[in-house]
């Protein structure tokens, strides 16, 4: 396909996803609806240390750079407890040393209250209309951003995107500078290797390929203004990638993760690759210097401590175990030999179950 059929496709698909945003938002939304302006980009080495400026800052009397934790969920118990959880270790490190974490919100993009708003401070979102999200219920993470951007007062300066299955091990730093965001690297996030289905959004005159980012949206820290002029194009993108059956197919349940990083990459806001960001048990054994555990992935052992990956173990912790009611408190430890980060993880599950009011309820 030449270049002037990508860039019309591109002009047809995304004019298709902003009618459609229209339709959904005011005319009076205070964030810019349009198609970003050129990208103001600048190169950096893609995986790169703490910064050493930054870490000369860290003290009683450095200027805290605060970030605002955010947290998209549904209302079903499967997100609910995670984010129990989740937000119970939040408030244990947030006045650490070294925090420069503020606020917390659960983005609830069920459109109603639920029965944990006393608990957790928590914004409603509307979800998309019936059938737009078309079975992949993560399209509503971008749309329930941009209400919260719209609406919320957010009193940071930066915004920290994180998700329901995430630990916070120990205080977390605002790790962005200069302009750019700061983001985990995954590995299967691969522009290069999708490069002619990415150019249907990202067209050359933009630059190279590789100026998309390896990331999803979280974790990620980035500038508050530079987040609210992402999150429409981050909607529309997505939205127009559901839509295309090519891109649908390349990028299955990670569409809406390639959809952030071209957003980001159309508006010219670059990425600290920062891999110590977080683990993902089994794979990564050790804690180290990470600030959070992701258990995304299930963690399945014989008695003897050996990973039985892809068949279920003789003791096992997988959040899919527990996607309609929520896990019991006090979960048996890991046989020995078993690594750290999962004898982490489920120590820090059982801490936080047994000290959260009404558990299970």
């Amino acid at each position: 396909m030449g270049c002037g059929n990508v860039f019309f496709t591109l002009i047809i698909t995304l004019s298709v996803a902003l009618i459609t945003y229209n339709i959904l938002i005011s005319a009076n939304a205070s964030l810019k609806q349009e198609l970003p302006g050129p990208s103001t980009s600048s190169i950096i080495d893609p995986i790169i240390q703490m910064p050493l400026e930054k870490s000369r800052k860290y003290g009683s009397n450095a200027e805290k750079r605060l970030f605002h934790t955010a947290v998209t969920a549904s209302d079903s118990v499967y997100n609910t407890w995670q984010c129990r959880v989740m937000y119970y270790w939040f408030k244990k490190h947030r006045n650490g040393p070294n925090s420069d974490m503020g606020g917390f919100t659960r983005i609830l993009h069920s459109g109603k209250p639920d029965n944990y708003m006393n608990e957790i401070p928590t914004f409603i979102a509307q979800p998309l209309p019936a059938g737009m999200d078309q079975g992949y219920i993560v399209l509503n993470r971008p749309w329930a951003f941009v209400q919260w951007l719209q609406k919320a007062d957010i009193k940071e300066d930066y915004i920290l995107m994180a998700e329901p299955d995430h630990i916070i091990v120990k205080p977390i730093p605002n790790l962005s500078k200069d302009g750019l965001g700061a983001a985990f690297p995954f590995f299967y996030i691969e522009p290069k290797k999708y490069e002619s289905v990415l150019r249907k959004y990202f067209p050359e005159e933009k630059g190279p390929i590789t100026n998309i980012d390896p990331i999803g949206n979280s974790p990620v820290i980035v500038g508050k203004d530079s987040l609210k002029k992402i999150a429409p194009t981050w909607m529309n993108v997505s939205l127009a990638m559901k839509k295309d059956p090519e891109t649908d197919k390349a990028f299955g349940w990670v569409l809406e993760m390639y959809a952030y990083a071209v957003s980001s990459a159309l508006h010219g806001v670059g990425n600290i690759l920062y891999k110590d960001f977080m683990i993902q048990p089994p794979w990564d054994t050790k804690i180290g210097n990470k600030f959070i555990i992701h258990y995304t992935y299930g963690c399945d052992y014989d008695l003897k401590g050996r990973l039985t990956y892809g068949k279920i173990g003789e003791w096992r912790f997988d959040k899919r175990s527990f996607d309609t009611e929520a896990p019991p408190r006090n979960l048996p430890l890991p046989p020995s030999g078993v690594p750290e980060s999962v004898v982490t993880l489920v120590k820090m599950v059982n801490e936080a179950t047994s000290n959260i009011p009404n558990w299970g309820s």
